[in-house]
């Protein structure tokens, strides 16, 4: 009973850990807008017809990217729709070289000394432990991906809703598992659903 209590104790702080472990994200809204009275919404065409780019897996990167808006949308009640949406929806993804900086405590070595007593005419070992010494101070070169969606109001043509999320990433092209984890976080601080 006791291994089974103490295995339940240890799962709110595995799920925490998790919790932190993913990308950081930001929304910014306008206050004075109802987000209840929206119900569709549609994406704009982000760069047109004759568009350049250096490697057509831009697109798979893109459908990926609307997919998972699209797909957090529906959650809240909103659908896609060509004529006449509420919304106009657009995204941003920008990925640029930063540097991380990585702070390691180091501690000095354990060490027992060895003395002689005349006194009592044997020898004594003392340990002295390991001390704090200050930390170690590391930099790397990594990718950041941040992707940006903004809502506008079809009407007024105002963004009246705007997140992004920035998360370390392994290439220059985001991967299916980045994108869908960037878009859930930014979601996850929205609130939308609580109309």
């Amino acid at each position: 009973m006791k291994i089974l209590f103490n295995r339940w104790m240890l799962l709110p702080a595995v799920l925490l850990l998790l919790a932190g472990c993913g990308p950081s994200a930001h929304i910014e809204k306008d206050n004075s807008v109802d987000f209840t009275r929206y119900k569709t919404f549609a994406w704009v065409n982000k760069d047109g017809e004759g568009r350049t780019d250096r490697s057509k897996s831009n697109d798979l990167t893109e459908q990926k990217i609307r997919e998972s808006v699209t797909k957090e949308l529906n959650k809240t009640g909103w659908t896609e729709t060509k004529r006449r949406p509420d919304l106009l929806l657009s995204y941003d993804l920008l990925v640029e070289r930063s540097t991380a900086e990585r702070n390691d405590p180091v501690y000095s070595m354990p060490f027992t000394r060895t003395y002689f007593s005349p006194y009592y005419r044997r020898f004594f070992y003392v340990t002295y432990p390991s001390q704090f010494m200050g930390y170690d101070r590391s930099e790397r070169s990594i990718k950041e991906g941040t992707i940006t969606i903004s809502m506008i109001d079809a009407r007024t043509g105002k963004t009246v809703w705007q997140g992004w999320a920035t998360d370390e990433v392994s290439s220059r092209n985001l991967t299916s598992k980045e994108i869908d984890a960037a878009v859930r976080s930014i979601f996850k601080k929205a609130d939308l659903a609580k109309r």
